[in-house]
């Protein structure tokens, strides 16, 4: 049985009266928001009512738009169809189909692995080795790779194996990597960066470099929690690796480490821009899990295409959706409208990055990132700028938003994929993160009150 049925069986049946009670409610509570906002109103009633039915964001955006510019406006055909072509036609959008190829190169080409050997060599001898060596491992495999889900499945498929194998309790192992393995959008390159620099036209390369700092915090915190529960636990420890064992296993996986330098200096020198570092990622993914490593051979090559292609066109898709529904808010003045709105009741910047975070928390729980960035970045983004929030710092709050969404149902992809790994169910991984998600809201809170820590980085490599 999969995980999503397991999910689905935890749920009690609700009887027919009951269902058509809740239906009735809720169509109340849409036609009356319809009518007391008006054209705002009408709009988001119907996405809310479309993806209540369970239609899939992407396809509820889309119906929404043509529903609410066919009936409602006189908006042209044309428009329309001009604003999807031009809405993708963005150079920086080619970011997204390299970084998810390169991700899936460094997955299944044994770049994981080694990172996880130099890590277990350099800490694995402290209380709770196995599961700091895992934290560092995500956070090494982040630095080049973008994706959460990517990262969760390269270092949890084989760490978590390892753990349980040592006689560390599977929970712990799994709780572990959840949380670490949403390192994979906050480090440098990151898919929710792009899409978030695309809605809000910020600069990509200040974005991946303000995640630097942040996550190396995230990681420390993460690994002081590790630490303190395997020992008061008494769980078990490695025995310490020599220093000869230690350079042979930096030296097995310097060339993944290589991608970081690639990334970084290009950006950072001028030789080329993020989405040219995409590129030159993919490229060089491909060299060393093929020919360096060659845990991969060319007849593998087709598969890990066609996988990047697929998951490549579903985000496209998404945006392209997303890009229309921006047109919408755009044109019925909605993003300029909510800022008046926010500002006019006068809540200050503490009182608004409270509100901000709710808002993304609560969004966590039904849809996943770069729907919610989609949708959300706009409507926010001119009130933050209006109170004088740095655009690189209000995307990294958005990033670590995103982060905890990954980690806790009912659309955690993260609890999903570890799922599928460690064969627990939802309900269990829920309750084995909960430190290490407690932990994560810590770091939301730093993050969101401490802009230093994002927008320090960059200043200083004259990114901003």
């Amino acid at each position: 049985m999969s995980t999503a049925e397991e999910t689905l069986n935890v749920i009690p049946p609700m009887s027919k009266p009951r269902a058509a009670a809740w239906l009735i409610g809720i169509s109340t509570v849409l036609i009356g928001v319809s009518l007391y906002f008006g054209n705002v109103g009408i709009v988001f009633a119907l996405l809310l009512a479309l993806m209540l039915t369970g239609v899939p964001v992407s396809i509820a955006l889309g119906l929404t738009v043509l529903t609410f510019l066919f009936l409602l406006t006189n908006v042209p055909i044309e428009a329309v169809a001009l604003k999807l072509f031009t809405g993708i036609e963005k150079f920086e959008i080619m970011a997204i189909p390299f970084f998810i190829l390169a991700g899936n190169f460094l997955t299944h080409g044994g770049v994981a692995k080694r990172m996880i050997n130099f890590a277990t060599s350099m800490i694995g001898h402290l209380h709770g080795g196995l599961g700091l060596a895992g934290i560092i491992a995500c956070a090494m495999f982040a630095l080049v790779c973008g994706s959460s889900v990517a990262t969760v499945v390269a270092i949890g498929s084989i760490i978590l194996p390892a753990m349980v194998k040592q006689g560390y309790p599977k929970r712990f192992g799994a709780g572990i990597i959840i949380c670490a393995g949403s390192l994979g959008i906050l480090m440098l390159p990151s898919i929710p960066k792009v899409v978030y620099a695309i809605a809000t036209n910020t600069s990509i390369g200040a974005l991946f470099v303000a995640g630097l700092l942040p996550g190396i915090l995230l990681t420390i915190m993460l690994c002081v929690v590790t630490w303190y529960i395997a020992k008061k636990r008494g769980y078990i420890r490695l025995p310490k690796a020599t220093w000869g064992e230690r350079f042979i296993a930096f030296r097995q996986s310097v060339w993944g480490l290589m991608l970081v330098v690639i990334i970084v200096g290009g950006i950072y020198s001028g030789i080329f821009t993020a989405t040219e570092a995409a590129a030159m990622s993919a490229v060089y993914a491909f060299f060393i899990s093929v020919f360096i490593y060659k845990d991969m051979g060319m007849k593998d090559v087709p598969r890990v295409l066609l996988n990047s292609a697929n998951l490549s066109a579903m985000l496209l898709y998404i945006i392209t959706n997303a890009v229309l529904f921006s047109f919408l808010m755009s044109h019925e003045n909605i993003p300029q409208a909510m800022a008046d709105w926010i500002l006019g009741k006068d809540l200050g910047v503490v009182t608004f990055l409270i509100f901000v975070n709710v808002v993304l928390l609560l969004a966590g729980n039904v849809m996943e990132p770069s729907s919610i960035i989609l949708i959300f970045a706009p409507i926010l983004f001119p009130a933050a700028m209006r109170l004088g929030i740095d655009p690189v710092h209000f995307g990294i709050l958005i990033d670590a938003n995103m982060e905890v969404g990954l980690c806790h149902p009912p659309v955690g992809l993260n609890l999903y994929v570890a799922s599928g790994i460690s064969k627990l169910s939802i309900s269990e991984l829920t309750v084995a993160v909960l430190p290490w998600l407690s932990t994560m809201i810590v770091f939301l809170i730093i993050v969101t009150y401490w802009p230093s820590l994002s927008i320090w980085l960059p200043k200083i490599m004259g990114m901003m």
